[in-house]
């Protein structure tokens, strides 16, 4: 009987504990991430960049041009309602001779969204991408 137990004990797979090799290896990562790091050289070019007041543009943008929309619906232009027609025509002007020039429009709160993107969309018809809408 004993050769029998001896034999269905050599019969069996050993196993294998793979935990501590991978916490070795683990380790030995950390050290070599470590080493790298502080053996790496940081290279720079010695440039002289320059400073913020050579980059500042000369040129003054233009004031914008900033039209109302009151709580009763009338559209402002330098606080005098204006009808729709008028308001396109000093728009036009005024980006013809700004080139750079903005048309900010300041609706009141109370005044219904329906109307501001009316208003909105007729400056952007003769503005484009330089029309905005002023918020607090």
């Amino acid at each position: 009987m004993k050769f029998r137990a001896r034999q269905q004990r050599s019969s069996s797979m050993p196993e294998v504990n793979l935990v501590p090799m991978m916490d070795v290896i683990m380790t030995i990562l950390v050290f070599f991430i470590i080493v790298s790091m502080t053996l790496t050289d940081f290279q720079s070019i010695d440039i002289n960049l320059p400073g913020a007041q050579s980059g500042v543009s000369q040129e003054k943008p233009p004031d914008p041009m900033i039209v109302g929309l009151n709580q009763q619906g009338q559209i402002l232009l330098e606080d005098n309602p204006v009808s729709r027609d008028r308001l396109s025509q000093r728009v036009g002007v005024y980006l013809r001779q700004n080139p750079k020039g903005v048309v900010v429009l300041k609706a009141d709160k109370q005044v219904p969204y329906e109307e501001v993107v009316r208003v909105l969309g007729a400056l952007k018809d003769l503005g484009g991408d330089r029309v905005s809408l002023a918020i607090e």
